[in-house]
Order: C-alpha cells, then structure tokens, then sequence
C-alpha cells in the first residue's frame, strides 16, 4: 500500500515470446485490496529494454526505492540486482545502481542468476536477500546488506556475504529453496520467512 493505493507488481510476456519478460504494476484506490476494481498501472520501465523481473519497493528515510532484477544489455548472464528511487509507485529516477552480479560459484549454478530480492531491516542495518542459479535442487539464497546511514544508490554501499545463506538440506527434505520475502506474524511481532522450495530432488521439467 503506497500513499493510500493499492499495487501489485508483477512479470510478464506477450505469449508468443515468452521470454520477452518485463515489468508491470496493478494498482487499486479502494481501502480494501479485497474490494475495488484493479486497474493496469503500466509497465515499470528501467534503463534497459531487456529481460526484467522480480520488481519490489521498500522505503528508508522518507525515500522509496525499487530493487529488481534484469540482464544486461551483452546478454552476458541471465540477470543481476538493480536499485533506483522512485519519484512515483510506478516510476524510477536515475541513478540506477547495479548492486549485485551473479559472479560466485554458487550463483552460477545453470543459470547465471541474481533475483527474487527482499528487504529486512535489523538493527543498523539493511539487509537484503536473493535468490540465484537455476530452479532446481541449486537454487540458494544470498545475503546483501547496508548501513543504514549509507548512500543505498551507491554500489559501494552494498556489502555481499561470499557464500550462500540459504541451501538445499535433503535431511529436511528441502531442495531448492529461494525466492523468499519477509513478513510479521499475528502477533505483530515475530518476524517471518516465507519462501519457495520443493521436498523432491529429481525435477520434473526444466529449471
């Protein structure tokens, strides 16, 4: 909920090419997200016209910024972590930060991928994790952070834990995790990780 709206964001493709993947937002001004007419707010656009997704928005100090994932214009990996503020629910304004590339081994796994970002703050800190590689059992998550006094359109803000945070255990018949988002529990309180994985290996399909 921004300024009173209500905004989904989300990816998509037109269906004959469907990997020809952008950005999008739907928004709603009733109170209710449940009530209300959604409406298509158009398309989040960057700096690129290339492959985009996984746009999510978080405020710090009175400024909202959007994190997202896109490839690069060499087509180099499949994608990496941008952030920019934004001057409305539906825009961003330059600069545009690369925060993150997929350059560790674990990232690289498959795909070459950084995505899925979510934003936790803690203490002096902002923290961010990710998800990287391909969806299957290699798919991990990773940890970002910033102070959070720093410049966070600065890259050099941006600090990058070199392993992984997050991985498949198969005791726990847990494979694949990732793709996650933070949230609180009724209690109001108690932090809470929510996040995609599989309790099978083998995958059925392509990652």
């Amino acid at each position: 909920q921004i300024d009173g709206d209500w905004y989904v964001y989300y990816a998509a493709a037109p269906k004959d090419k469907p990997f020809n993947i952008r950005m999008y937002a739907l928004k709603n001004s009733h109170k209710d997200p449940m009530q209300g007419q959604w409406q298509e707010a158009g398309q989040i656009k960057t700096h690129l016209d290339t492959f985009s997704l996984d746009a999510t928005t978080f405020t710090h100090k009175g400024k909202r910024y959007l994190v997202w994932a896109q490839q690069d214009e060499q087509r180099t990996y499949n994608s990496a972590l941008w952030l920019a503020q934004m001057d409305t629910p539906t825009t961003i304004k330059m600069p545009v930060t690369l925060i993150s590339e997929p350059t560790h081994e674990w990232e690289v796994q498959g795909y070459k991928v950084n995505e899925g970002a979510a934003i936790i703050k803690h203490g002096e800190r902002i923290f961010m994790t990710y998800s990287a590689s391909a969806t299957d059992h290699r798919y991990a998550m990773g940890l970002l952070w910033a102070d959070k006094d720093a410049d966070l359109t600065k890259a050099s803000s941006w600090h990058k834990q070199q392993a992984p945070l997050f991985t498949s255990n198969e005791a726990l018949g847990r494979f694949g995790p990732g793709h996650n988002s933070f949230t609180i529990a009724e209690d109001g309180k108690t932090p809470l990780m929510i996040y995609h994985s599989r309790d099978y290996k083998e995958l059925q399909g392509s990652p």
